[in-house]
């Protein structure tokens, strides 16, 4: 089910209203492993969630973690007077998720927020010892008490959101997962569940935090927080090789950025948005730009079987190459 307005898609989503399929997560809103500076926090982010707005971005993705806390503040004084009309969704960090704390953790990011009522309350990730019937009375109750519009779950597989649904006692509208070209999974059960069962699957990392823009090679690797991710590894690039060479076929084809192909890939799926970040107004206004781009059948075709045929190597084997190349072993 979905809609437009003015270049911008969205999906209607129960208890939330239209949620825009391209939103803006807030990572990097005052986090300082992504060296964006304090600068970015007090300017860059107001101008991109500004631009997001006259874009018709409804949704914007944050969590109690991000930063500890900054980036929900950051988020409300940034949205203003704007932040109760947009759908915000937050996250609770599953440690000690008991009922009370779960409420009382909600307040607190409801107060950062400057919300009296979170639209989207996730969990933001399953607890491997307690289970959901746990956690979820929790949730269910925030629902009840409407300081919550609907209930969300994230690094969930299908079998353990499934069990979310069961425990909530009604759906659980929608599951934020790594997802993109790089990370294809969601394709096989999460994506067929959500069009079934009219829930949305949230992309997250649907650039594969920049992999997908096509820059980096064996040749040009990436510095700070991305060095440490196992796919900028000398293997994984050299893997990658072929999925990039795809996407920049396509995007040469189309005169879009291969970035811009990424995103209008996962948007071509039943029932997906994505939130990437942005550090710049014109990264966000190109993120946005890629809910317009139509690919053609055989394109996505061949980016899906690209997507398909990458088999990136585990983050112990990329560290032990990357030992060995520091020492020339």
């Amino acid at each position: 089910m979905g809609g437009q307005t003015g270049g911008m898609r969205f999906l209607e989503v129960p208890g939330l209203g239209q949620v825009s399929r391209v939103g803006l997560g807030t990572w990097q809103f005052g986090s300082r492993e992504w060296g964006y500076g304090e600068g970015y926090a007090t300017g860059a982010a107001f101008e991109i969630v500004a631009r997001a707005r006259e874009l018709g971005v409804t949704l914007f993705d944050t969590a109690e973690v991000y930063g500890f806390g900054k980036s929900e503040r950051i988020l409300a004084q940034a949205l203003g007077a704007d932040r109760d009309r947009v759908v915000v969704a937050s996250k609770v960090f599953p440690v000690a998720p008991f009922p009370t704390l779960v409420r009382r953790r909600e307040q607190a990011s409801a107060r950062r927020l400057q919300l009296r009522r979170i639209p989207l309350y996730q969990v933001h990730q399953p607890n491997p010892v307690v289970p959901d019937s746990v956690i979820m009375p929790g949730m269910r109750s925030l629902l009840q008490d409407a300081r919550i519009g609907a209930v969300g779950v994230s690094n969930y597989s299908l079998h353990r959101w499934r069990k979310a649904d069961d425990a909530l006692g009604q759906p659980v509208v929608s599951n934020q997962v790594q997802f993109s070209l790089a990370h294809p999974d969601p394709l096989e059960d999460l994506v067929p569940f959500a069009e079934r069962e009219n829930r949305i699957v949230i992309a997250y990392s649907p650039l594969a935090q920049g992999l997908l823009g096509g820059k980096y090679t064996v040749d040009n690797r990436p510095g700070g927080v991305r060095a440490a991710n196992p796919l900028f590894g000398t293997e994984n690039l050299r893997r990658v090789a072929p999925l990039l060479d795809t996407l920049r076929q396509v995007a040469d084809a189309h005169d879009v950025k291969p970035a811009q192909v990424a995103l209008a890939w996962l948007l071509s799926l039943p029932q997906v948005v994505v939130i990437p970040g942005a550090s710049s107004v014109e990264q966000l206004e190109l993120n946005v730009a890629a809910a317009d781009l139509e690919l053609d059948a055989p394109s996505k075709a061949a980016l899906t079987e690209a997507a398909e045929a990458f088999t990136p190597i585990s983050a112990a084997r990329t560290l032990i190459g990357g030992l060995r190349e520091r020492f020339g072993i």
